[in-house]
This record gives C-alpha cells, sequence and structure tokens, in this order.
C-alpha cells in the first residue's frame, strides 16, 4: 500500500525485478505468435512479405530495420523463399506448423471447458450480465480463447451466454442462466475447503477473507511504514465480487476493496496471471470500479505489480509468480514456452532505460496485434537499477538461407 500516483514516480529501486523480466519474457511471445497467426489466416501459410508492412506497427519494427531481416533473425519458425518472378515470400516451418496444429488441439480439448467458465463468470461479476464482445475480445489470448472467438467460438456454449444486438447494432455477450457455483471466487476455493459444494445454498455477499500479499525484498520499509494500514485493509469485510455492487458508494472504503476483490479475480482467470491495463478500464462502468483504477493498482501493491514496459502497462497478480516464472502453468503457457524456446536468444545484453512502443490489441480480423518490445528467456539482472536485455530478432548475428522457389 502506497501513496504513489503514476507509476513513472515509482523510484526504480521499487520495481520487481523478476516481473519486469516476465514482461518482456510474454511480449515475445505475442510478437512471434502474431506473425504465425497471420500466416495460419493465409490460404497455404505463405504470405509476400511485402504484404507484412502492414503489421510493422504490431510487431514494433521501426524503419530502417527490414522485416526480411527481422524474419530471418527466427529461422526455426520461419521460412524465407523467392519465386521465379524476385517477389519474396515467408512460410513456417515444419516446426511452426506442428505448433500451431499443438495450439489449435490445446484450444479445442483442454482450455475450451475451462475458458468457457471464465467468461461466464466474468459475466456473472458484470452489471447487466452482459458485456460488449468487442470488448471482450481484448481479452481473446489472456482468457485463452481461439482465433474464431467472435465468428464461432461464442455460439458453441450455448448453455452459458449467447450473443445478443443493441438497438444500433452492437454485439453483446449476454448470460443465460446464473451457475451459483461458479458465483464463488478463486480466493474462496483456496481458503474455505468444500466451498464449491455449498455454494448452491448460498447467495454472493459479504466476504472476510485477507488477500495474499507478496512484497519484494526492497519494499520492507514501505511494509513497515504502512503495516498499520494494510492490517486494517486486511481485515475489513467487502462484497463479493458476484454480488450487486451498484449500491455502494464510489471512493468509499467498502467500494475500493471490492474492486480490489474483482481485480483479484479476473487476474486469476487469465493464463498468465496479467492483463495490460488499458483493457481494465473499459469495464469500469460494467464491474462497478473506480475511475482512477492505476492508482487503485498501485496502491495496492503487495496484490498487484505494474510494469511500466511500453505506452500501455501490465499489471500483475504477484502471489502467482515466483521470480519471473508462473507458479502454476496452465498447457498453453507451457505451449508459448516452447515457442519462446526456438527464438534463438543468445544471451548478449543491452541496458533498458526506455519504455518500448506497443502493446497487446485484438484487431477486427480477429488477430491479437502484439504491440509490444521483443523480450527473452534469459534476462540476465545487474544490481537492483537496471534490467539487461537485448532483442534477439533484431540483434542476433544467425541467418536463415533463403531459397529459390522453382
Amino acid at each position: 500500500m502506497t501513496t504513489s500516483k503514476r507509476v513513472q514516480d515509482r523510484s526504480k529501486k521499487k520495481r520487481v525485478h523478476g516481473l519486469e523480466v516476465a514482461t518482456e519474457k510474454w511480449k515475445v511471445a505475442s510478437k512471434i505468435i502474431f506473425l504465425m497467426e497471420v500466416l495460419k489466416q493465409e490460404p497455404e501459410m505463405v504470405i509476400p512479405v511485402r504484404s507484412l508492412e502492414q503489421y510493422r506497427k504490431q510487431i514494433n519494427l521501426p524503419k530502417p530495420h527490414r522485416i526480411s531481416d527481422f524474419l530471418r533473425k527466427t529461422p526455426k519458425l520461419f521460412e524465407l523463399y523467392k519465386d521465379p518472378k524476385g517477389v519474396l515470400w515467408c512460410g513456417m516451418t515444419q516446426k511452426a506448423e506442428d505448433l500451431m496444429e499443438e495450439q489449435q488441439r490445446i484450444l479445442e480439448e483442454e482450455q475450451a471447458d475451462k475458458a468457457a467458465e471464465h467468461v461466464t463468470r466474468f459475466l456473472m461479476m458484470s452489471v447487466d450480465k452482459r458485456l460488449p464482445l468487442e470488448k471482450i475480445a481484448h481479452f481473446r489470448r489472456d482468457f485463452g480463447l481461439p482465433l474464431d472467438f467472435r465468428t464461432h467460438w461464442v455460439h458453441k456454449y450455448s448453455q452459458h451466454f449467447r450473443v445478443v444486438k443493441s438497438f444500433d447494432g452492437v454485439e453483446f455477450l449476454e448470460l443465460v442462466s446464473w451457475n451459483p457455483a461458479w458465483a464463488v471466487t478463486e480466493l474462496e476455493k483456496k481458503v474455505v475447503t468444500g466451498i464449491t459444494e455449498t455454494a448452491n445454498l448460498q447467495t454472493p455477499g459479504m466476504l472476510s477473507l485477507p488477500f495474499p500479499l507478496k512484497f519484494p525484498e526492497n519494499f520492507k520499509r514501505v511494509h513497515r511504514y504502512y503495516r498499520e494500514k494494510i492490517q486494517l485493509f486486511q481485515q475489513r469485510s467487502y462484497l463479493s465480487p458476484y454480488a450487486d455492487a451498484q449500491g455502494l458508494k464510489p471512493g468509499s472504503l467498502e467500494f475500493d476493496k471490492r474492486a480490489v476483490a474483482v481485480m483479484h479475480e479476473l487476474l486469476s482467470f487469465t493464463i498468465e496471471k496479467r492483463l495490460v491495463t488499458d483493457h481494465l478500464t473499459h469495464f469500469r462502468w460494467e464491474l462497478v470500479m473506480p475511475q482512477k483504477l492505476m492508482r487503485l493498482l498501485l496502491k495496492h501493491c503487495g496484490v498487484f505489480y505494474v510494469s511500466e514496459r511500453g505506452k500501455r502497462f501490465s499489471v500483475f497478480l504477484t502471489e502467482a509468480y515466483d521470480g519471473s516464472e508462473l507458479i502454476e502453468k496452465c498447457p498453453l503457457v507451457l505451449w508459448k514456452e516452447k515457442v519462446l524456446g526456438l527464438v534463438g536468444y543468445r544471451g548478449r545484453k543491452k541496458k533498458f532505460e526506455t519504455d518500448s512502443d506497443l502493446s497487446d490489441v485484438e484487431g477486427p480480423d480477429g488477430l491479437v496485434h502484439s504491440d509490444s518490445e521483443v523480450g527473452n528467456l534469459h534476462v540476465q539482472l545487474e544490481g537492483q537499477d537496471t534490467l539487461d536485455y537485448k532483442d534477439p530478432l533484431l540483434e542476433d548475428d544467425s541467418e536463415m538461407d533463403i531459397g529459390e522457389i522453382t
């Protein structure tokens, strides 16, 4: 719990370096997987390299860097060929195609039902029990939803939700039936034995469960200074994220603590236990959240951690990480790590002093437009003030051979 109102006001010594490393690591995956998804949607899974110029912003590749040079840096995933007319084409290696098939299998066989549960619970937390479909699409990758989320996937679980249109043509995802067993927070499940079995007999109401707190070593002084306030916050009862919160007064202690509970629950739904903060602000009205959401996240730094990498910041659930590693990894996270293992980072360094440009944005084509800087799996830390990192896709000197299409 701190008084800082802006992420930029935070001292470098208060940054959690393990989570800054995690931020960069997941941004690698976003960039690479974005290109793999672009290729997957092509009829033959190949595309002229010049057609990839339109995605410079999404992969954060400024000029004068060339798209072809960028692709050469990941020869285990991408292949380049010239046709008889000299046009350069890009495709995926067999390993990359196998990985995309594996991802599809995970999404369909292992992730689908859990994602449907999380989307349903998201709707259950909302004021009107419905949310704009386009807003939910921002969380497509975070929730482990497939590329056809808007066109096909949403219609597969008609027992849970349905697509409706407003009078002005806006599509909403609307809750079909309330599931009492799902109106139990992830925190309750961890703390209260057998809570899901008795949920059918209960209506969501007041909770008195403290939030797990995780402060890094260099936050000890902060923790001591605010110890009494933290204890009072932890002891205060709060309204369940699944209860009707429209009667709460904005700015009240009860209002703010419920908002922390909503954020905790929503982050628990995500596969990386991390979200882009800009996307969260889209739901302030639907989830009865404060206008100054960033201030709330920064204030409760033992529950959340905000990374300032990029124009759009990311918020982490601190309890879910041990250093830079997720404590519990779902199949999709393990799959992402396979992709990252083929990027080819060699451990060279560069000082991190400026923010990267972009974040994760869902475009109208259903692709996640990954606006993120490239990270690496083996970022090394020196001291407490800086993060060392080299962009493997711009700096690695290994290259693939360009074949000829005959």
